[in-house]
């Protein structure tokens, strides 16, 4: 063998085992606008909301406490991050792959010929000791088969990470919302509580007043009516009030402490101003495009796994060790035993097989890039959306309250019109009526004022982990 050209050889195998077939990858363009509508100016301290922690982006301390709960407890992240670590595992096998199997094996056997089937016309009676270590059909990775397969699985491993980061600001989005939730029944059952104690004290004095004839009877039974719608709409809310607690409590996977706090008692700095920016930003900050991304870049490499296929696929076994007949001897010198067995398999036929594998490598690659699309208009979409939520809702309140300093005139005044006699107690019960509803409009929009700017944060990619932690912080990303 000649030893000088051994590792010019070595070296061009390494170089050819480089190569690849996978395309290059190209990320497709955002099918969005340039800039999001209503987008406007931020607030000179505000940030970005995926560089702004959950911790730091909510002021409420026990909601803070509740999220940190259900980041630990909850049943959905607990099996993204399974998945993670099934992911992890696939690609540590794919990695594996590219590296020779080397075995040690040590065997002994022990054999008879009786005579009449020895040449020698004698029982022969042989022995065979082994000690070896041996690779068997290492697959020499010329074409880059088996790098694009470990490139997709590390992609895919990448892409379930960026998942667990999507599962985790959801599951902070839904806490967060749950518990605002809460907070806003608590003053919608304080508001029908008082109403209910009000209307009690009018339906006593509409029944008193018919009692001593200065009312009719059909005033006695409006006021009853109204009484009864009262009692109906706090049962109402507190059914929801307590359905909501459970589902918090599954959110959290932990017992929710209950307590009665309105919505006003939070409202005051609940969440931070948040820089919008433009929508090229999404494509790093939001966590479930990040993993699109991945996923596409999975499929993309899988287009050279199956390119490589068609070409020639070269297999090396080989061992080296001891053997002799004897045990004694089995360790003394001279007793080398080397084997050597390269293989090359080029395919010739196979129906069909590799063009299909091709096609459908190409087929899901165009799925990944639809999916990928798909997200960035979801995403574009969810930001727009909370921004015009934020806007509109802002205006709307301004419009109920002003509805609503005029509904409680017309109620004071209708009841003044009830007792001097200028008006039917029809008017207070409309009246009453609209006053009720006007103040349970009031406390839903500005809880849902406070939802849009949580729907927002999460929008622009806030509660995941900041982008390039997932993966470049742990030594995987390429």
């Amino acid at each position: 063998m000649n030893t000088k050209a051994f590792p010019v050889s070595l070296l061009l195998i390494l170089h050819l085992a480089g190569c690849t077939l996978t395309p290059a990858f190209e990320k497709p363009q955002p099918p969005v606008s340039a800039s999001f509508p209503r987008s406007g100016p931020a607030e000179p301290d505000s940030g970005s909301a995926a560089s702004i922690e959950w911790q730091s982006f909510f002021g409420d301390e026990r909601l803070k406490r509740l999220i940190s709960t259900a980041l630990g407890n909850n049943r959905d992240l607990l099996l993204a991050i399974r998945r993670v670590e099934e992911a992890r595992a696939l690609h540590g096998i794919r990695q594996a792959d590219r590296f020779p199997e080397i075995d040690g094996s040590i065997s002994g056997s022990r054999s008879r010929i009786p005579a009449d089937l020895s040449l020698t016309q004698r029982d022969v009676i042989s022995s065979q000791y082994q000690a070896a270590l041996g690779t068997s059909a290492w697959e020499l990775d010329f074409w880059g088969r088996l790098r694009s397969l470990e490139t997709a699985a590390l992609e895919s491993y990448l892409a379930t990470e960026e998942a667990r980061s999507a599962v985790q600001a959801s599951v902070i989005k839904q806490v967060a919302s749950s518990y605002l939730l809460a907070h806003e029944f608590n003053e919608r059952i304080d508001l029908a509580e008082r109403t209910l104690k009000t209307r009690q004290e009018a339906a006593r004095i509409a029944q008193r007043r018919f009692e001593v004839g200065s009312a009719a009877r059909l005033d006695a039974i409006q006021a009853e009516i109204l009484l009864n719608q009262s009692r109906a709409e706090l049962t109402v809310l507190n059914r929801l009030a307590e359905q909501n607690h459970n589902a918090l409590e599954v959110l959290v996977a932990a017992p929710v402490p209950g307590e009665h706090r309105s919505l006003s008692s939070i409202e005051a700095g609940f969440v931070p101003n948040i820089a919008v920016g433009l929508p090229s930003g999404l494509l790093v900050q939001r966590p479930d495009i990040r993993a699109a991304e991945r996923r596409l870049k999975a499929a993309n490499a899988n287009i050279g796994a199956a390119r490589a296929a068609f070409f020639p696929r070269i297999a090396l076994t080989g061992s080296l060790g001891l053997a002799s007949s004897d045990l004694d001897r089995l360790f003394s010198g001279g007793q080398g035993a080397w084997s050597f067995l390269p293989s090359i398999t080029l395919p010739l036929f196979d129906g069909g097989r590799n063009r299909a594998n091709l096609d459908l490598a190409h087929a899901r690659r165009n799925m990944a890039i639809a999916d990928y699309e798909r997200n960035v208009q979801i995403a574009f979409r969810e930001v727009a959306d909370a921004l015009a939520d934020r806007h509109w809702l802002a205006e709307q309140i301004e419009a109920q309250r002003a509805s609503l300093d005029s509904q409680r005139e017309r109620s004071r005044i209708a009841g003044l019109r009830y007792q001097y006699g200028a008006a039917t107690y029809l008017e207070v019960l409309d009246a009453e009526r609209d006053l009720f509803a006007g103040e349970q409009a009031l406390v839903q929009t500005r809880s849902a004022y406070l939802a849009s700017s949580i729907n927002l944060y999460t929008a622009l990619g806030g509660g995941g982990d900041i982008p390039g932690e997932a993966g470049t912080m742990k030594g995987w990303d390429r």
